[in-house]
């Protein structure tokens, strides 16, 4: 039996009431302004198939009409914060991805590609380092700066390689815990993600030194995995519930108040954890001790900063809200009461906060056009945010410095300040955080 004819679904699927609210909220129907494309349309298209009035499977062939309307949609979660019916888009869309991928019959390249990315590369963080070394050595080697000027790549990797950011040689060694500075307070687990352990790492040892900072004692359990984020985008069930149950008896294997997670999509995926093995007879009632301890980054420093920093940081910022860190986590005002603590720095709000970079886990690879368009609207709005809008640097002497708070939008954003022509740096909240701990301790020892 499919899953969109479950009882659940079938509940979930009719609490909306068409009121269309979620429109303007929508950043795909708002480049293809059609109803099919906007959440009140997808859910009409899900109800229908649920009812079986379309079905997945025509003539022995994927409903393809379908599929692309479904495919389209970025997933940001935005129509939930906009729903007045609390309407769980999210839970909807990530069903229908199932069920599409069970009636799905990929060729063999794609299975080939599936099974190495979402198989042998996200789970082994050990395989994503050496991938990123490899990376390093092709921007040492001045290899990046000839493939940019000669620019043959084809769009979707021309992405993937816009992306980088400035990698590392080596990355930590996480087999000891980080001592707490000063008075210990507590003990916390830091989930290290893929992505951001192989390409961001720095930012995951910004953010250790800021909890080491506020009195904590950070562990960064080994047995821990990719979050299963990437696999459920992409209807892969069985293979985020097998990374869930690793990343919970790595982390319930230790005593800890909290883990901490510095990307707003891993977040997002861990909290939901209780939902993904509700049936799950060995791990259901684990799972929910598990999500229980899980905080944003964000979210734990806005209750636990105990010792403020007390460096200056000076530069004109604009923070990007990433889109599960906004709308599934509702964290949103703790990241800029963080920023706001920093001095020396102009927080500069954006017009739209609420709306997607086109990052979306990998659909800015999948969906590179729409991605662009998407991305392209939000860089205007960094722009202006900034006072770069009219093309030249303002003489304020201030650097400019877009902060966000998720591995994949801190990449996206690279790729389109870069492509916007923007003398700016990316940032995560917790860089800026462990900038100013690091003034603050320089100035005490001068």
């Amino acid at each position: 039996m499919s899953s969109l004819t479950s009882l659940q679904f079938q509940e979930l699927v009719t609490k909306c009431i068409h009121c269309g609210l979620c429109l303007p909220a929508c950043p795909t129907y708002d480049v293809f302004g059609t109803e099919m494309d906007a959440p009140r349309g997808r859910i009409a298209l899900m109800r229908a198939a649920a009812d079986g009035r379309i079905p997945l499977r025509q003539d022995g062939h994927l409903n393809e009409s379908f599929v692309h309307h479904i495919d389209l949609c970025l997933a940001c979660r935005a129509c939930e914060t906009a729903c007045p019916s609390g309407v769980k888009y999210g839970q909807l869309v990530e069903t229908t991805r199932i069920a599409i991928e069970y009636e799905r019959q990929p060729g063999s390249l794609e299975r080939f590609v599936r099974w190495l990315a979402l198989r042998q590369l996200l789970p082994h963080r050990g395989r994503l380092r050496t991938l990123a070394s490899l990376l390093w050595v092709y921007q040492a080697i001045g290899l990046q700066k000839l493939v940019r000027a000669l620019d043959f790549l084809p769009q979707p990797f021309k992405t993937m390689e816009e992306m980088l950011p400035q990698l590392s040689p080596r990355h930590p060694d996480y087999r000891q815990p980080a001592r707490a500075i000063d008075q210990e307070r507590g003990q916390v687990a830091l989930f290290l993600g893929c992505v951001q352990d192989a390409f961001l790492s720095d930012t995951n040892q910004a953010t250790a030194r800021v909890l080491q900072h506020n009195g904590y004692q950070v562990h960064f359990p080994l047995d821990q995995t990719c979050c299963g984020a990437a696999q459920l985008h992409l209807g892969e069930e069985n293979l985020a519930r097998e990374l869930a149950r690793r990343n919970i008896d790595a982390f319930l294997s230790g005593d800890y108040e909290a883990v901490v997670v510095n990307a707003g999509g891993c977040g997002a995926t861990l909290k939901e954890y209780s939902h993904l093995l509700v049936d799950d007879p060995d791990y259901a009632d684990k799972a929910r001790r598990f999500v229980a301890l899980v905080q944003d980054a964000n979210e734990f420093l806005a209750v636990h900063l105990h010792n403020h920093p007390r460096g200056r940081v000076a530069a004109r910022v604009t923070y990007s809200d990433s889109c599960h860190l906004r709308h599934a986590q509702k964290v949103i005002g703790q990241p800029r009461e963080l920023l706001r603590l920093i001095s020396g720095l102009e927080l500069a709000e954006l017009k739209a906060p609420d709306r997607c970079c086109g990052s979306a886990g990998v659909y800015n690879i999948l969906q590179n056009d729409t991605a662009e368009q998407v991305l392209k609207a939000k860089m205007a709005d960094i722009a202006g945010a900034l006072g770069l809008d009219n093309g030249t640097m303002p003489d304020d002497g201030l650097p400019r410095v877009i902060v966000t708070s998720n591995s994949g939008c801190h990449m996206q954003l690279i790729h389109g300040a870069r492509a916007a022509g923007l003398d700016v740096s990316v940032r995560h909240v917790m860089d800026l955080l462990d900038e100013a701990y690091s003034a603050g301790d320089a100035g005490d020892e001068a």
